[in-house]
């Protein structure tokens, strides 16, 4: 027998066919809550959905549907779906990425139907509400990837939002000008992020505990300000210029999409351009590879001439910037005014957004969306009335974060050397 038969005989002992069981899991899950909400609590009607605006040129109208027979009809084709996933999983395969697609929008709009027994659903409504909400997120997780990739795990992301919404209301207030608000919050999301670089490349601190404690100072500090000075000098220093809606011709008028994604502010223009940008940058130009090389093997960058940690501080700093225009979008567009702990936590969304979307500027800005989807489904199954406890809506968003996170992200590999310091030997 020769060497080679050997070897292919070695290899064929060593390979492991693996079933990937986690899809099919999380969907049996689903399904199964699904079928007990559906016959413990039945409701019977039509459920209506809105497709268009009445106000608008192009206007759908509503489209009504029975909601018994509906929402059963989904739980049906669910189950086929379940078990299509299953049956990968037994047969050693790998689910495509349009069952688990198929099976969300198909889950959504049962749930829709059963909760909207008697009731309207607005989608144009819904879907603009949750952009809304995601646009946060997604500078968060934007911010968030690049601090990952080039090896600093950005938990400030929280620090970085309010910083820059406080920087940006201040600066709007008294200039009078959301665009100098808007450059206000990046210096503010970048001073947050020079702390953090500092103390975890220069000083070697736990990346972790130094994120930590950022977060803790600047809601402090950010309260104390507030008190001490936006309080007293409300008219002058806290009624920031917001940014008005501009509508794209043509594109805005599209149905269900269009005043969703064409009729918004300029930030949100910004996120569709700073998105773009970062995921084409970071795999198709020579700033993506020095950033990758550092986040995954400094040593190996380092020997090609890559100053790792001069690359880790620059990058965190931009991190910063792109984490503080989600920080002015709390003051400049959605809520016009800065007050305390206004961010609410939602920079470990954020850095849940990077984990769920595998450290990828698209699957992170979709893991976005998903979040800010499902807090926006919470008030609007409380304007339905929906037979759930007010406790359990307040849940929802968390809930989807950490079934999310935990179920569906499992055990993945983030960039090599995140987290870790370098020390040039």
């Amino acid at each position: 027998m020769t060497a080679t038969h050997l070897a292919d005989d070695a290899i064929q002992l060593t390979t492991v066919r693996v079933r990937h069981v986690k899809l099919a899991v999380s969907l049996t899950v689903v399904t199964v809550l699904l079928a007990l909400l559906f016959a413990l609590v039945p409701r019977d009607g039509q459920s209506t959905f809105r497709l268009g605006d009445p106000a608008s040129d192009i206007d759908l109208g509503s489209v009504a549907v029975p909601t018994a027979v509906t929402a059963w009809g989904v739980l049906v084709v669910l189950v086929l779906l379940t078990a299509w996933a299953v049956w990968d999983a037994v047969s050693y395969r790998r689910s495509q990425l349009w069952l688990p697609i198929a099976f969300g929008v198909l889950a959504v709009f049962g749930f829709l139907t059963w909760a909207a027994a008697d009731g309207l659903v607005p989608v144009t409504g819904l879907l603009f509400g949750a952009l809304s909400l995601s646009v946060p997120l997604i500078f968060g997780a934007l911010g968030g990837v690049i601090g990952e990739r080039v090896g600093v795990v950005n938990v400030a992301i929280e620090g970085q939002f309010l910083f820059g919404a406080f920087s940006a209301a201040l600066v709007a207030s008294i200039t009078g000008n959301p665009f100098l608000g808007l450059i206000a919050a990046m210096v503010g999301g970048v001073l947050v992020a020079f702390v953090l670089a500092a103390f975890s490349i220069r000083y070697l601190v736990d990346q972790v505990i130094v994120g930590v404690v950022l977060n803790v100072l600047v809601t402090g500090l950010t309260g104390f300000l507030y008190g001490a000075l936006l309080v007293p000098n409300e008219e002058l220093l806290n009624r920031p210029e917001r940014f008005p809606r501009w509508e794209i011709p043509l594109l805005g008028d599209i149905p269900i999409i269009g005043p969703v994604l064409f009729n918004q502010t300029f930030i949100v223009y910004l996120m569709y351009a700073v998105v773009a940008v970062v995921a084409w940058g970071l795999y198709r130009t020579r700033w993506g590879l020095r950033l990758r090389a550092v986040g995954e093997h400094p040593q190996a960058a380092d020997t090609v001439g890559i100053k790792v940690n001069s690359s880790r501080f620059w990058n965190v700093s931009l991190a910063g910037a792109i984490a503080g225009i989600g920080g002015a979008y709390f003051t400049l567009v959605s809520v016009g005014q800065f007050t305390k702990e206004m961010t609410a936590g939602l920079g470990f969304i954020a850095l849940a957004a990077v984990i769920f979307g595998r450290w990828d500027p698209i699957r992170a800005t979709l893991a976005a969306l998903l979040f800010g989807f499902a807090t926006n489904l919470q008030n609007l199954l409380t304007v339905l009335r929906t037979p759930i406890p007010s406790e359990f809506m307040l849940m929802l968003p968390y809930v989807v974060t950490i079934i999310a996170v935990a179920g569906f992200a499992g055990q993945i590999r983030g960039p090599a050397a995140a987290g870790k310091p370098y020390i040039k030997g």
